[in-house]
């Protein structure tokens, strides 16, 4: 393997286990995750997602998936792992994109078709998982106004 896949992949290793810090409601853990990096896959759902795309130049993607059997809010639990696995990439350099796959069946579909979910797993989203064409800069999103003390 050539060195930057090698150190992606270990990278991704440290991804997954910050997305599994996540908390979950009653500690049910509901989340699976199926990591990609079969450059057919990847080009196959870059070519039908609607807002995936970037899965074309990506050398894997991460698919946060919930066990609905364990929890009817495993989309919620898993929001916290997504959240946790981009936050994880890009404090080591990684570029990284929450694209939803749900509630979009025909998404969370694409998404059985080439990965084998089982029918009781659903996708939450899939996050292509690389590095950056261009530098970027954490965006600012700061709005004292929506902070309030106490009361509304």
């Amino acid at each position: 393997l050539h060195p930057r896949v090698r150190r992606q992949r270990q990278m991704c290793i440290r991804d997954r286990k910050a997305g599994m810090a996540a908390p979950s409601g009653k500690d049910v853990r509901p989340w699976e995750l199926i990591v990609i990096d079969d450059r057919e896959v990847l080009d196959s759902m870059a070519a039908v997602l609607p807002y995936a795309k970037m899965l074309k130049e990506a050398p894997m993607a991460i698919v946060v998936c919930g066990d609905t059997t364990k929890s009817s809010y495993w989309y919620l639990d898993c929001s916290a792992v997504t959240q946790n696995i981009l936050l994880a990439a890009e404090a080591i350099g990684l570029g990284a994109v929450w694209t939803a796959t749900y509630p979009y069946a025909d998404r969370m579909e694409i998404v059985k078709k080439y990965t084998g979910i089982p029918e009781q797993i659903n996708s939450l989203c899939v996050i292509p998982v690389g590095y950056p064409a261009m530098p970027h800069s954490p965006k600012d999103k700061w709005d004292a106004s929506k902070v309030h003390m106490n009361k509304w």
